[in-house]
C-alpha cells in the first residue's frame, strides 16, 4: 500500500474535529487514516484504525486512573506506529489534543525518524513546549481555544493543521547527492575549533552537521545517529556533561554518549566547554554558587566556572560510559584550555582544575590500541587542535568515499 497520514487522537472526545481534519487532508488530495488512542468511553465517530488495533495484545489498566490508561495507551502507539513506518506505510502523523492527547500522541511521535512530517496542534503549545518535542522535529500549532467542537476559530486552525501536513508530505525535497554525514557538536566558545574541523572535513566531501551543545543538541544528534542518518561523529563540545553533573540548565541527559557507543560510529571526543556550567540570568543562579566565578555571558545567560572537584566528578562520569563501549574512539585532551574563556588572561584561566579533569580521565579510563586518550599541547581553537581532530577521525574512519 502507499503510504498515508495517520490523523490521530482520542477520538471518545476529539472524534469530530479528527474527522473534519482528514476530510480536509483528503480534499487537498492526501491519503489519510483516523486513528483512535481514546481510553475512557467509546469513539464519537468510528475510526479508521481502533483503539483495539492500536493495543493489540496489550490492554488498559483497570480502573480510574487515567494518567496510568493514557501512559499505556501511548506505548501502544508508539509500538504500533514503529512498525507502521518500518513497513514504509507512514506518510505522516498529525494529532489533535489537550493536555492528555498532546503527552499521548507526541510520546510516540518522538520515536519516528527525523524528516517525517510530525505535527500536533494542541492546547500546550502556547507554553514550554519541551516536553512534548524534546530533541524531535514535531511541529507544535497553538490551538488558540480548546479541542472542543467546531466552531468559526477551530475549524480555521484544524484546516490550517491539515494543508500545513498536505503540504509537507506532498513537496518533497530533492536533495544534493548523498555525501557521509557526520556530527559535530558546538558552542560559542568552541566555534574557532568547531568551523576549522568542519570546514576541512567538508572539503574532503563530508556533510557536516553542527548540533549545538544544548542538552538537545547532543541528544537530536545521537538521534540522527540511532537512526542510521549520521554515519561519524566529532564530539568536540560535552561541555552538556558538566550542566548533568553539576546541575547547569542545559544538562546532558543520563544516557548520553550511550547511543554512539551502541552503534560503534567512528567516534572522536573532546572537552569543549567543560570549564563552564550554565544557568539563566544572574539572578538565577543558585544560592549555592553565589560566590563562585561567574562570567556573564548575555542577560540570559550566566556561566560558572567548574572547581576541581567537579572537574574530577566530570571525568568519572564521562569514563562511566566510556569503558562501556567495545567500538574504537579517541578522545583528545587540549591541554591549553578546553574554551575561549579557558585561556591565560581569560575569566575561566585554571590549570590547576584542568589537570584534575585530565588526570581523572587518564585513571578512570580503561585504554586499549582502539580507544585511547591522546594529550595535545594545544589550546581547543588553535589551528593544531582541529587538524588532529581531523586526523584522528580520518585514522578512524579510513575507508568512507568522498
Amino acid at each position: 500500500m502507499n503510504p498515508v497520514v495517520y490523523a490521530v487522537a482520542t477520538m471518545d472526545t476529539k472524534g469530530e474535529e479528527l474527522t473534519f481534519v482528514a476530510q480536509c487532508l483528503r480534499d487537498a488530495g492526501v491519503s489519510v487514516k483516523t486513528v483512535d488512542v481514546g481510553t475512557h468511553s467509546a469513539p464519537t465517530v468510528n475510526p479508521d484504525v481502533s483503539r483495539e488495533h492500536v493495543l493489540g495484545d496489550t490492554s488498559l489498566p483497570v480502573g480510574d486512573d487515567r494518567g496510568a490508561a493514557v501512559t499505556a495507551m501511548g506505548v501502544a502507539l508508539t509500538t504500533w506506529l514503529l512498525v507502521e513506518c518500518a513497513a514504509g506505510r507512514v506518510a505522516g502523523v498529525v494529532g489533535i489534543g489537550g493536555s492528555g492527547g498532546t503527552a499521548l500522541v507526541t510520546a510516540a511521535m518522538r520515536t519516528l525518524p527525523i524528516g517525517l512530517p510530525k505535527l500536533m496542534v494542541s492546547t500546550m503549545a502556547s507554553g514550554n513546549t519541551a516536553p512534548y518535542v524534546d530533541c524531535s522535529d514535531i511541529t507544535m500549532m497553538y490551538s488558540v481555544v480548546d479541542v472542543a467542537g467546531l466552531n468559526v476559530v477551530s475549524e480555521k486552525i484544524l484546516s490550517n493543521a491539515a494543508h500545513a501536513m498536505a503540504g509537507m508530505v506532498t513537496h518533497n525535497l530533492t536533495t544534493q547527492e548523498s555525501r557521509p554525514a557526520l556530527g559535530m557538536t558546538m558552542f560559542g566558545v568552541t566555534t574557532p575549533c568547531v568551523t576549522a574541523v568542519r570546514k576541512t572535513l567538508e572539503a574532503k566531501g563530508y556533510d557536516c552537521l553542527v548540533f549545538h551543545a544544548t542538552g538537545s543538541g547532543g541528544r537530536a544528534m545521537e538521534q540522527l545517529v540511532d537512526s542510521g542518518l549520521i554515519g561519524g561523529v566529532l564530539d568536540i563540545t560535552t561541555t552538556e556533561v558538566a550542566d548533568e553533573v553539576v546541575g547547569g540548565v542545559l544538562p546532558a541527559g543520563f544516557d548520553r554518549f550511550e547511543k554512539l557507543l551502541a552503534k560503534g560510529v567512528p567516534l572522536v571526543l573532546s572537552l569543549g566547554a567543560v570549564d563552564m556550567v550554565n544557568f539563566g540570568g544572574i539572578d538565577t543562579v543558585p544560592e549555592q554558587f553565589r560566590d563562585r566565578t561567574l562570567h556573564v555571558h548575555n542577560a540570559q545567560v550566566t556561566l560558572m566556572r567548574t572547581n576541581e572537584e567537579e572537574c574530577r566528578n566530570i571525568a568519572r562520569w564521562i569514563a562511566d560510559k566510556m569503558n562501556q563501549s567495545t567500538s574504537p574512539w579517541s578522545l583528545l585532551i587540549p591541554e591549553g584550555g578546553v574554551s575561549m574563556l579557558d585561556a591565560p588572561g581569560q575569566a575561566f584561566y585554571a590549570p590547576a582544575a584542568n589537570a584534575a579533569l585530565f588526570d581523572e580521565l587518564e585513571h578512570q579510563i580503561r585504554q586499549t590500541d582502539e580507544r585511547k586518550i591522546i594529550r595535545l599541547p594545544h589550546q581547543i581553537n588553535d589551528p593544531q587542535f582541529a587538524q588532529a581532530l581531523v586526523d584522528q577521525f580520518e585514522l578512524l574512519c579510513p575507508t568512507v568515499s568522498h
